[in-house]
């Protein structure tokens, strides 16, 4: 047992950050608007169920009982959705960090050492050139580099994405000292000489030079698909390329641990040392258990421990680069200050995204989550993990804030020192041997200790459990964003992904330690907002009610709400405008625009319609043994013309995807019956009673216009597959004389 300080030995005296603080908190001026809002809306949700009730009881006919009870479940499904998210506005805050204080209590060389783990796993999906930029921009890190390393988790055990780094390793020599005499902030090559405004000197150009050799030898290898004699400079290299032998495959292969340069004897041009480079591939073999990136990084924990062992741990996606080179200070900020540290298990930044449209069409942002709802979460225990942009103290993935596992061999311990070069032959044995296949059978890995197995969304996973163990985070957000991604710019994409989470959400819903009952035992008001993540696929039930539902009845004539003349009209009028006003409300609260706002609840409505909905669908299946559920890795791979679109704000299908039958579906159905609609009102008959639902029809028209237009209006790749088309007007059609027998 012990304290985090015995086990790290980081910490500032208390004295010196009480003269100069190194974070403060405020809560948000809006949290007293937030809790009297909720306080009436909750009276208008039950008085709403109350009238469903109400309904039913008075249901003279198998159809309108049977309308009301889909009805009544979708309203119940919104006002979980809605109590849960409530979670998030009971206590916003925002905080700040003084790095500049920092600097003033510690010396450089007192600072932790670092960690860095950066995730890939296709070189064809994610091009080796982007993750190096990635690697490249962290290795430039304004950090001492005897303290900094940067393991680089190559899952796809590719020796393209090996050669791409050594390149990388050469060019870090040039780069880095670049950076710190230019003192530029971009610190992604790749980034930087593409944005950047600054005057060119003849060292610039030089510089410039050099990454384009770089970026066309790694592009090249990739292109052909092979490493030749051409590209192998010296011994050493050829050996570490001889491993890739005819039976090595993606899905089997030895570990492959590859040391680029180590920051005790390589230095740069001007003679400062190098950080620590790594490259490690995992052993795998077609009978073990893979566990995704959760197992990479596992692996990278274990393997990190014995060759440098650092107390901070930093994870990164493969396309979040370095947008200021003074991040791990600010981190800093907090793993030093005896007031958050004690259990203090991460600092979350936000995913923020470099190159999204004026207006971002596809929500890539994901601005409720990555920013409104972390506001919320920090004033509570904290944000969750979202798989990037986190700083790890290494002692929380080893048990409780007030209990130690010991991991099962001495190296991995947190007081463990390294006292040998990382190339040592006893160092790389033993590296080897904790990144074998079958190294985690009969341990608490993935279950007690480490990132966690059971979902296709190990992040969340990990960060609830977390959480539940005892330990907090904090949320970090800057003015100048500390990390930049890339995001999809293809809708396809865009909900593949979003499926593959709503499939893990719904994992940990329905576990052992669900949030819905473990989660709320053990945390407490934490546990809401945890269960609102965990249940997001249920919007799938709502969405696709009333995008069909009320629209289907407008085609009969059939009247399923409150007349315009009826105290309950204003009920369901005020449900509707005050849920939408206070959401775009926030949204303009925190920087974002109207037409910001109106896209993401759009793109809200078509992943319930899609992503959620078939997600859901896929993971009862999987719970039949029906279906067998992988990880897809989302491509990072940009084309010229879908780009192109894409600034232009044209939305991107092509591919005739199942999600999109269902989507052009409930837009034929919702266009058909706002039309019928409005030839009854040209005609003169008297629609009081449909007026909600032909409000609902015309809602949701407009909101498809990007997707009318992609099926009847465009002949680009981009546009709806004419087979998506016709299927979608046949099922409109089908469901109308489903409707007609119904009502």
């Amino acid at each position: 047992m012990g304290s985090l300080k015995e086990y790290t030995g980081i910490g500032v005296s208390a004295s010196k950050v009480k003269v100069l603080p190194l974070n403060t908190l405020h809560p948000l001026r809006r949290t007293f608007f937030n809790r009297v809002f909720a306080s009436v809306y909750s009276c208008a949700i039950l008085a709403l169920v109350y009238h469903h009730v109400q309904t039913l009881v008075n249901s003279h006919n198998l159809a309108s009982f049977l309308v009301t009870v889909s009805l009544l479940l979708s309203d119940l499904v919104l006002a979980f959705m809605w109590v849960t998210s409530q979670s998030f506005h009971v206590r916003p805050v925002h905080r700040k960090e003084y790095p500049e204080n920092l600097e003033k209590v510690m010396k450089p060389s007192d600072f932790p050492a670092l960690d860095v783990f950066v995730c890939t796993a296709d070189p064809y999906k994610e091009p080796p050139i982007n993750v190096v930029n990635t690697a490249l921009s962290v290795m430039a890190y304004d950090y001492p580099a005897e303290k900094l390393s940067v393991y680089v988790s190559d899952d796809g055990g590719s020796a393209l994405t090996l050669f791409a780094f050594m390149e990388a390793a050469k060019f870090a020599s040039h780069w880095l000292p670049f950076c710190r005499e230019k003192n530029i902030m971009v610190r992604s090559p790749e980034v930087y000489f593409s944005t950047s405004n600054d005057c060119w000197c003849s060292e610039t150009q030089k510089i410039k030079a050099l990454h384009e050799s770089m970026k066309f030898r790694v592009e090249h290898v990739v292109e052909t698909g092979k490493v030749t004699d051409d590209y192998i400079n010296g011994e050493e290299e050829r050996q570490a390329f001889n491993k890739w032998t005819d039976g090595f495959t993606r899905q089997d292969h030895p570990t492959v641990i590859q040391v680029l340069s180590e920051n005790k004897k390589d230095r740069d041009i001007t003679g400062h040392l190098l950080p620590n480079l790594i490259y490690v591939s995992r052993e795998k073999s077609k009978t073990s258990s893979h566990n995704f990136k959760a197992g990479a990084l596992n692996t990278l924990l274990r393997v990190s421990a014995v060759m440098t062992n650092a107390p901070v741990v930093l994870t990164l996606d493969c396309d979040m680069y370095s947008n200021d080179p003074k991040t791990p200070l600010r981190v800093l900020c907090y793993v030093c200050d005896s007031a958050t540290r004690s259990d203090l298990a991460f600092v979350q930044f936000p995913q923020r995204f470099r190159g999204l449209n004026k207006n971002d069409m596809y929500a890539s942002e994901i601005k409720r989550l990555f920013e409104i709802n972390f506001l919320g979460f920090d004033g509570l225990r904290g944000p969750n993990y979202v798989g990037t942009g986190a700083y790890f103290l290494r002692r929380a993935f080893f048990g409780d804030p007030s209990t130690f596992m010991s991991p099962e061999i001495p190296q991995l311990h947190l007081n463990y020192a390294v006292d040998k070069p990382i190339k040592s032959p006893s160092i790389l044995s033993l590296a080897h041997h904790v990144a074998g296949c079958n190294y985690e059978k009969q341990t608490n890995w993935g279950s007690k200790m480490g990132f966690r197995y059971g979902s296709l969304v190990e992040d969340y996973y990990t960060g609830y459990r977390l959480h539940c163990e005892g330990w907090r985070s904090i949320f970090c957000h800057p003015e100048r964003p500390a990390f930049y991604g890339d995001a999809p710019i293809a809708l396809v994409d865009l909900i593949n992904q979003h499926k593959r989470w709503a499939i893990g959400l719904l994992e940990v819903a329905f576990s052992r330690f669900s949030t819905l009952t473990f989660g709320i035992r053990r945390i407490g008001l934490m546990g809401l907002p945890y269960a609102h993540y965990s249940c997001w696929p249920f919007w799938s039930i709502p969405v696709t009610v009333y995008a069909f539902l009320p629209q289907l009845a407008l085609l009969k004539g059939i009247s399923l709400f409150p007349k315009v003349s009826e105290p309950w009209f204003l009920l369901y009028l005020f449900l509707f405008i005050g849920a939408y006003a206070k959401d775009c409300l926030e949204f303009i609260l925190e920087g974002a625009t109207f037409r910001k706002w109106w896209n993401d609840q759009r793109i809200w409505m078509i992943r319930g319609l899609t992503c959620f909905l078939f997600g859901f669908v896929e993971y009862l299946l999987q719970s039949f043994g029906i279906s067998a559920l992988g990880f897809n890795v989302t491509s990072k791979v940009l084309d010229d013309e879908q780009s192109k679109r894409y600034e232009q704000e044209i939305f991107e299908f092509g591919v005739p995807s199942p999600m999109f039958v269902s989507l052009a579906t409930a837009a034929m159905a919702n266009f058909f019956s706002f039309f019928k609609g409005f030839l009854d009102i040209i005609s003169g008959n008297n629609m009081e009673g449909l007026f909600l639902q032909m409000f609902l029809a015309g809602f949701a028209t407009v909101n498809c216009l990007p997707i009318y237009e992609a099926m009847f209006l465009r002949d680009d790749k981009g546009k709806m597959p004419t087979r998506i088309t016709l299927i979608s007007i046949f099922l409109a059609g089908t469901l109308y004389a489903a409707a007609c027998l119904l009502f």
